[in-house]
């Protein structure tokens, strides 16, 4: 079925103790972080969504408990006109992970079809273009073996605007909010449409998306991180390596060691 925005607007509040919640889920992202290391994996998570939604919220308790060596958090804004010289894609191509990394894309190659078309970056054949670039490109990831999974955090307008108030207000948080977030909202109809023909054509069997209702910051947290989660986990293998022989014989001779039963 086709992904209707106006369904996750509920703003329902989380149900449940959201600190024992909270740490229950990057316990299990722990968990699955050491396999995906240990089982050499590669990993892309896109984050896309309105300004204020809480995406940036959700990725920093979301890597909260990695290995900082084996992720990057990406946070993609405007092509330098480096970037510009070259197919939209080719800044993000040198952002892939390698073996044993999880690239986290804060805003991504999506851009092409909704701030570039909207704001009319690119021409209307260019973002067209960009919906099949966009599906080969991912399936090519998927098809060597790197696992992908993209997130579309969602709020109503007035939602939107009690969290720009709130930043306004906050002095540590002000300098989250710019005139592009203004210009942007000026624009939310163009917006809306742009992300019905995105989830039209992107929404694929390979690289599908998960819609997170924003309104409620607490649950939208914990139903994104649980959605990363659970999927890593069916993708990743469930067993262990055995300690290396030769490991095992260094540590013996070095100190002793005996493997426990």
């Amino acid at each position: 079925m086709a992904i209707k925005l106006s369904d996750y607007e509920s703003g329902d509040k989380f149900d449940g103790d959201y600190s024992d919640a909270l740490k229950e889920v990057q316990e299990r992202l722990a968990d699955v972080h050491f396999k995906h290391i240990i089982h050499g994996n590669r990993t892309i998570l896109v984050f896309e969504g309105w300004d204020a939604a809480g995406k940036g919220g959700c990725i920093r308790r979301m890597t909260a408990e990695w290995d900082p060596r084996y992720f990057e958090v990406y946070p993609v804004g405007a092509p330098t006109k480096e970037a510009k010289d070259r197919h939209f894609l080719w800044r993000f191509w040198q952002k892939l992970p390698g073996s044993r990394e999880i690239a986290v894309f804060d805003r991504s190659w999506y851009g092409r079809v909704l701030v570039e078309r909207v704001e009319g970056f690119c021409s209307e054949a260019d973002w067209t273009r960009g919906y099949d670039e966009i599906n080969e490109f991912e399936a090519q990831q998927i098809d060597g073996g790197t696992h992908m999974i993209k997130l579309f955090f969602h709020t109503t307008q007035d939602k939107q605007d009690e969290r720009f108030a709130r930043r306004l207000d906050t002095p540590h948080k002000r300098w989250k909010i710019t005139e592009e977030d203004f210009r942007n909202r000026s624009k939310r109809d163009a917006y809306l449409d742009a992300m019905h023909d995105m989830f039209k054509h992107t929404d694929t069997r390979w690289a599908p998306w998960k819609v997170i209702d924003g309104n409620d910051k607490k649950a939208a947290r914990i139903a994104a991180m649980t959605h990363v989660v659970e999927t890593l986990e069916a993708a990743l293998p469930d067993d262990l390596p055995e300690a290396d022989p030769e490991l095992v014989k260094m540590a013996a001779e070095a100190f002793g060691y005996e493997a426990e039963d």
